[in-house]
């Protein structure tokens, strides 16, 4: 028998017991789907984080009351502790680091813009020096940024996301309008690009006006960040990094052997520490998902044997026409293989589907890529084969005559 002569067989067998093959296949489709599903969503994760890493830039280092990452509520009670930064920390980076390229500082809170009869309350508020589009790389669509002297003088100015043009300004030029945020009155002077929607929340969604107008307007009770540039990598980053420590550590007049009194961490940190958690998230479900391929082997095996009940005399007349018990062992195991295949290729686009749907739904970021796929089929091909041996051998291993009395 050749090996398309196979395949149709088994493809046959599988459409005439639609319910039996349903139920033979779920293992592998669930498994493969699985795999597909989680390795779509982690590499779309992956992709966003590098995305946001690379807005930063891979050269940027952030200075924060507390670290991106802690593990116990104790270590979270006692970085809470620590001294807020300041503006004035802020002040003292820009004007001792000399090492820095651009050196830059924000917070944000939540409030509400008004302009006329329309309004939001769930807007995010962005405090920032004047620096921050360039060291974020925000791009302006429309207009300008602030300025160095409007940074510095308080002046009530503001840089809108795309949502508060749709949402608040309506038609019209939003340049030059007046908004009021949170009670007080900004000027626009600039719109951003959009940046579309993170699992579901839009980004766009915000206002940004001068971290001196907002320290004024809110109040300086709570933590800044503050971001530095430091141009390069390697030697330039860890020099500017000492310079940092150094500047920081005179500020809380720390002696030598204290431990930091705040926290210092690349831009490239959190990506490292999610892309972990995400390939530790991912091996998990690969590993469930392989139990799920061995059950669905098993139950290949089993549906095998009984074909090979079902098809006793079909072998046994083969075997008296010349067949040898190879062409016997070849035939089974490429039905079995087939059986797989299919429900590997049926796991592979509900996966994918799976994977798109959650991506429309709540925004969660996919990326689809072969090489999972590739792996996946041949995997479910794999394990189709070697569940498929024993009913395979057992078949090959039939005597003819037997095989043909047991049909009498």
């Amino acid at each position: 028998m050749h090996v398309a002569e196979a395949i149709r067989i088994a493809l046959q067998s599988l459409w005439v017991n639609k319910l039996r093959s349903v139920l033979t296949l779920l293992g592998v489709v669930i498994g493969v789907a699985s795999v597909i599903t989680v390795v779509t969503l982690t590499n779309g994760a992956k992709k966003f984080v590098t995305d946001n890493i690379n807005r930063y830039g891979a050269s940027v280092i952030t200075i924060t009351k507390m670290p991106q990452t802690f593990i116990t509520i104790e270590e979270y009670l006692s970085y809470q502790k620590r001294k807020d930064i300041s503006y004035d920390d802020y002040r003292a980076v820009l004007s001792e680091c000399r090492s820095c390229v651009l050196v830059g500082s924000d917070h944000s809170t939540t409030g509400g813009v008004v302009y006329q009869t329309k309004s939001t309350t769930d807007s995010t508020i962005r405090g920032i020096t004047w620096t921050m589009p360039a060291i974020a790389n925000l791009n302006i669509a429309e207009g300008r940024s602030f300025t160095e002297s409007e940074d510095e003088h308080n002046a009530h100015v503001a840089i809108i996301g795309a949502d508060i043009v749709e949402n608040v300004l309506g038609q019209g030029d939003p340049l030059g309008k007046e908004i009021r945020v949170n009670g007080s009155p900004y000027t626009v002077i600039g719109v951003a690009e959009s940046q579309g929607k993170t699992l579901g929340t839009s980004m766009d969604n915000w206002v940004g006006i001068p971290l001196t107008a907002f320290l004024h307007q809110f109040g300086a009770h709570s933590s800044l960040a503050i971001y530095a540039d430091a141009g390069g990598g390697g030697e330039v980053m860890d020099n500017v990094m000492d310079q940092l420590r150094v500047i920081m550590r005179a500020r809380r007049h720390l002696l030598p052997g204290d431990s930091d009194a705040f926290s210092i961490d690349t831009s490239a940190t959190f990506g490292n520490m999610l892309g972990n958690i995400l390939n530790n998230f991912g091996a998990i479900v690969v590993a469930i998902a392989g139990i799920s391929l061995v059950i669905g082997g098993i139950v290949i095996m089993n549906i095998m044997l009984v074909s090979v009940t079902e098809r006793t005399r079909e072998i046994g007349v083969r075997k008296a026409l010349g067949a040898r018990r190879k062409d016997i062992l070849i035939q089974f195991l490429i039905e079995s293989a087939t059986m797989s295949l299919t429900g590997g290729v049926i796991g592979v686009i509900a996966g994918i589907t799976l994977a798109k749907v959650i991506t429309l739904v709540i925004s969660f970021p996919s990326e689809v890529e072969i090489w999972p796929i590739v792996v996946s089929l041949f995997v479910a091909t794999a394990v189709g084969l070697f569940f498929g041996v024993y009913p395979a051998n057992k078949a090959s291993q039939l005597d003819p005559i037997v095989a043909l009395r047991s049909e009498l």
